[in-house]
């Protein structure tokens, strides 16, 4: 019997470590790229690997300025978030080879939105049978890799 152990992901499952409100914000702020694992930066907008992803290469692209609908966007800052979101997905088609991908958005907590207050477009590859019994019956995700080794692949693929 083999084994999957994602250790990291505990942290999440129990409560210890959530998304706060300002998460988004704290990210676009910080300098430190690689720790929160932003893989690119606009003028508007940025994409960053989430951490706690339904797929391996699950990212998110967020606008810096905190709206909660699509609605509030400029003609500028929705062009410029489209655009990274197009650039995104092109870097996950070289990089990882996903035979399909969902992209979409949770306005509103009642929609699934983790961070409400801060819209954010998810980027999610996908593989055939890439979910499992595990997936619905122990409320449990396996990825076959890690996010440093998935950000140098984005990371390579955006260059």
């Amino acid at each position: 019997m083999e084994h999957l152990w994602a250790p990291w992901r505990n942290r999440y499952v129990v409560g210890e470590e959530k998304p706060g409100e300002d998460l988004f914000r704290k990210i676009a702020q910080s300098s430190d790229d690689a720790a929160h694992y932003v893989l690119a930066r606009t003028k508007a907008s940025f994409a960053v690997l989430n951490r706690y992803p339904y797929n391996l290469g699950h990212l998110m692209v967020c606008p810096y300025r905190e709206v909660d609908d699509l609605a509030f966007l400029s003609a500028q800052e929705s062009a410029d978030l489209w655009t990274l979101v197009n650039r995104m997905t092109a870097a996950l088609k070289k990089a990882m080879n996903p035979e399909g991908l969902n992209i979409g958005i949770n306005l509103g907590t009642a929609a699934g939105a983790g961070v409400p207050k801060h819209l954010h477009v998810h980027v999610v590859p996908r593989w055939p049978n890439d979910a499992n019994f595990l997936t619905t019956t122990g409320s449990t995700r396996i990825h076959p890799g890690d996010l440093p080794t998935v950000y140098a692949k984005l990371l390579e693929a955006l260059s």
